[in-house]
């Protein structure tokens, strides 16, 4: 099993930042790609990004330029840079990672085998 805990979730206002961490331990080889998504209430978990095996990265429009994702693989740990923050973007954000290989399907929350807890990030106006 692999177990994922994310960090790096809070209170800020508009045009700011924030960095989102999330470690990964347990039986880690193989995880193939890592993600975030986030979901609102009443509403679908919705992808953000991922990063795959090697390395390449996927975004959704929504954040694309505002949002970067890496991985150290060293640490089992991947991590999302937001910036330029809206209102919109307040969400509870949930890592995820996959034992898959896979591509033009990365946004797919059912392409993931785990899941973190969740991290909420609220952008104030």
């Amino acid at each position: 099993q692999v177990q994922l805990v994310e960090s790096g979730g809070g209170l800020v206002q508009a045009g700011g930042s924030l960095r989102l961490s999330c470690a990964a331990s347990g039986r880690t080889f193989p995880i193939t790609s890592m993600g975030w998504f986030r979901q609102t209430p009443g509403k679908e978990r919705e992808f953000v990004a991922t990063i795959n095996w090697s390395g390449a990265t996927y975004y959704a429009d929504s954040v694309r330029g505002r949002v970067t994702i890496s991985r150290d693989n060293a640490k089992n740990t991947v991590y999302l840079q937001m910036s330029s923050l809206k209102p919109e973007d307040t969400a509870v954000y949930y890592c995820a990672a996959s034992r898959r290989f896979f591509s033009g399907n990365y946004y797919r929350a059912d392409m993931y085998d785990y899941w973190g807890q969740g991290t909420q990030v609220t952008v104030s106006s």
